[in-house]
């Protein structure tokens, strides 16, 4: 049973490194900073019993995410481990600007060679569930929450993708594109046919979508349909060969490229940009799939959307049924710093930085 299922049943309080598998380098100060590693030895030398408070924030609306990382990161490779006082919100919760999320109390050099770590995993995990959340959002605006689909796993190294993962699931999204991005939450990835599918078969969809069925039975059949720049088209075809077992079509032409609907209907050009997956295309790919009797037919479209353009889509009622989202995801837009803020009970912090209690903080017991 993942640590995960056991949290969601009150059984545990954090996920541990149980989940996180962390590299034991991380013990040597590998991948500290140096002058933490120096900062660290100084202390032991010169001031053995001093007693830190560390304090971490950010400056944005955010989605909260990475705290069980952090914690089974403190309480794996923090000198005395139990001997510290942490104090943390919960991923998931919605944080303020230069709220405190997280405050760490002990010996300097018992942790604070984590730090830039600490501001590392936080960043990147919370960054990832706000922008998830902000397209879920997005993607709710007609009134309905339609799915949107996490496709990172192209657009940053393939190492990132459990942490990714978990982070999207904080951030709303349930429905992803490899096993790894569900490792630390869920069972299995989801997906069903890219284009180099489709080019073994001579760009015959039908007969690439014939091949999947065959394969993969017992998955529903969702036909890539802008290989051949022609959606309408394609999509007509596999309708009309699969009938009731095609579950839905995705489109995904470049932002490049203009779909032969539009060299075939030329009078509707002029007052909107005819690239990639446009308003105008999804309109008329939903139009022709009603009136031949697909209305079960869902429309799936990936390819450079982000919350903007979701929300644009939303706002004008474009019949979308699910959204496929990737690097928009992953960019790092939220920044942690975290400040040794209190000695020995006393005020001690740079210029401009003091102690922020937060009452929202929850007190960390090591399990």
């Amino acid at each position: 049973m993942k640590e995960i299922e056991l949290k969601l049943q009150g059984k545990i309080k954090r996920l541990s490194n149980h989940t996180f598998k962390f590299d034991e380098r991380i013990g040597e100060g590998w991948f500290s900073a140096v002058y933490f590693l120096k900062t660290k030895e100084i202390a032991r030398k010169y001031k053995p019993d001093a007693v830190v408070t560390m304090q971490f924030f950010q400056k944005d609306h955010s989605v909260l995410c990475g705290t069980d990382e952090v914690i089974a990161l403190l309480h794996t490779f923090a000198d005395q481990p139990e001997k510290l006082e942490i104090h943390s919100l919960k991923d998931g919760d919605q944080i303020s600007p230069f709220e405190t999320v997280l405050t760490i109390k002990g010996r300097y050099q018992d942790f604070g060679y984590l730090e830039g770590l600490i501001d590392g995993i936080l960043a990147r995990r919370t960054s990832v569930a706000t922008s998830v959340y902000n397209v879920m959002k997005a993607a709710a605006l007609s009134g309905q929450q339609k799915p949107v689909i996490f496709m990172g796993d192209r657009d940053d190294h393939f190492t990132q993708q459990a942490g990714d993962g978990y982070a999207a699931f904080i951030g709303g999204s349930t429905a992803q594109a490899t096993h790894a991005m569900n490792e630390w939450w869920g069972k299995q990835g989801m997906g069903t046919m890219p284009h180099a599918l489709i080019q073994l078969f001579n760009g015959d969809i039908v007969e690439a979508a014939k091949a999947y069925q065959d394969t993969f039975p017992e998955d529903e059949l969702i036909a890539l349909v802008d290989y051949n720049n022609d959606v309408i088209t394609d999509s007509l075809k596999a309708a009309r060969e699969f009938g009731s077992e095609l579950k839905g079509v995705r489109v995904d032409t470049s932002r490049m490229m203009i779909d032969k609907y539009f060299l075939r209907n030329q009078h509707v050009l002029g007052t909107f940009d005819p690239r990639g997956v446009n308003s105008e295309l999804i309109v008329a790919l939903r139009k022709e799939l009603d009136e031949e009797g697909y209305q079960h037919v869902k429309i799936v479209v990936t390819g450079g959307f982000n919350e903007k353009r979701i929300r644009e889509f939303e706002e004008s009622r474009v019949p979308v049924d699910v959204y496929g989202v990737g690097s928009s995801l992953l960019k790092i837009h939220v920044g942690f710093t975290g400040d040794n803020v209190v000695l020995d009970g006393v005020h001690q912090a740079k210029a401009g930085r003091k102690l922020r209690p937060n009452p929202r903080l929850e007190k960390v017991v090591l399990e």
